[in-house]
């Protein structure tokens, strides 16, 4: 195993301080989820009726894809730890991926939520930390890579059905803006490196934490072109892997959509939850998912339906060991016991 060969490594040690702001937004996520769970749980209990209707084919088909998704986000990682010299199995890589998932569902900040776990995650399986950052980096820059190319395409395929609005146009070229936004100021802040901030910034440990850790993102890595178009692909496959889902769920349910109408419905729900403040997307996702089918031609009740089935694939399934994946986390964290580090200086 690649695992008992790298774990010898010694991890680079972690600034002290560090423990108490993430206990906080592992706190912080967990409650989230717990609130919006028991909020809606009359949704949760209907689930189960709709999984009685649904047709068992097309749900193990829209089952083993969202399984796929994992596999993906974890195969990105995996291909940057690679190009590092420091690979790790991909089983574990996919673990990781169900608590980041669930972390960016519970506190929505344009899926960047589950960042701070995935760093804390991989540097737990010794990878150094600047590795660590280089594959949050990497793999942010290829998601929002992926995901303004799908938005692109959605918008065009509205077009040619005469079925794009104002407002749909308006929120996706909102949506093109964030896209572009962060992966570019993740990018600036790795530029920046570990320059001095100013006085009022540098008493903040977050934002201090927050540069020291991107700083140490090592340039080969994050400058290698083909490592960032393997990362892209590996994200497209989710969206792909996801619209795939939800139209194994509208057929489940009997009802004859086209790919390319689920395609639509996803991408554009994804972007309307990309761009709220809901926790787990909990009406959103639904309302634009409806909305758009209907315009598409989809009755409202199958469009409801189909909906509700594929947010039990993709939120509630994944809610609990997406929890427990978070609590263990925290829960090694606290046991590891803290090193004090002076913190390195800043030269002016």
């Amino acid at each position: 195993m690649h695992v008992d060969a790298q774990v010898r490594d010694n991890p680079e040690p972690e600034r002290a301080g560090g423990g108490g702001w993430r206990s906080w937004f592992f706190g912080i996520v967990i409650v989230a989820a717990l609130v919006g769970a028991v909020l809606h749980f009359g949704e949760i209990q209907n689930f189960a009726h709709l999984v009685t209707r649904a047709q068992p084919l097309w749900l193990a088909l829209a089952l083993l894809l969202q399984i796929s998704t994992y596999v993906s986000v974890a195969a990105g990682w995996s291909a940057v730890l690679a190009a590092a010299g420091t690979p790790r199995p991909l089983p574990r890589l996919a673990r990781i991926a169900v608590g980041k998932l669930f972390a960016d569902q519970a506190v929505p900040s344009a899926g960047m939520g589950g960042n701070i776990l995935l760093v804390d995650q991989l540097c737990a399986l010794r990878v150094k930390r600047g590795t660590a950052v280089a594959a949050l980096l990497i793999s942010m820059i290829g998601f929002y890579a992926a995901y303004a190319l799908f938005a692109l395409v959605m918008l065009a395929l509205l077009w040619l059905h005469n079925k794009a609005t104002p407002l749909m146009a308006g929120t996706v070229t909102t949506f093109l803006l964030v896209a572009l936004a962060i992966p570019s100021l993740a990018l600036w802040l790795r530029h920046r490196g570990s320059a001095p901030l100013p006085p009022r910034l540098e008493r903040i440990g977050v934002v201090r934490a927050l540069l020291d850790s991107v700083a140490q993102a090592p340039s080969s890595l994050v400058a290698n072109r083909h490592l960032l178009l393997v990362v892209t692909a590996c994200n497209a496959l989710i969206f792909l892997a996801d619209a795939g889902s939800f139209f194994a769920c509208l057929r489940a349910l009997g009802q004859p959509v086209s790919p390319v109408t689920a395609y639509i419905a996803l991408i554009m729900a994804s972007i309307v939850v990309t761009l709220g403040p809901i926790p787990l997307g909990l009406g959103s996702f639904e309302a634009t998912a409806v909305a758009t089918l209907r315009l598409l031609g989809t009755p409202v009740e199958a469009a409801f339906a189909g909906t509700m089935l594929l947010r039990l694939l993709t939120l509630w399934l994944p809610l609990i060991p997406g929890m427990i994946i978070m609590r263990s986390g925290l829960k090694r964290r606290k046991r590891r016991p803290e090193r004090a580090i002076r913190p390195a200086a800043r030269h002016p």
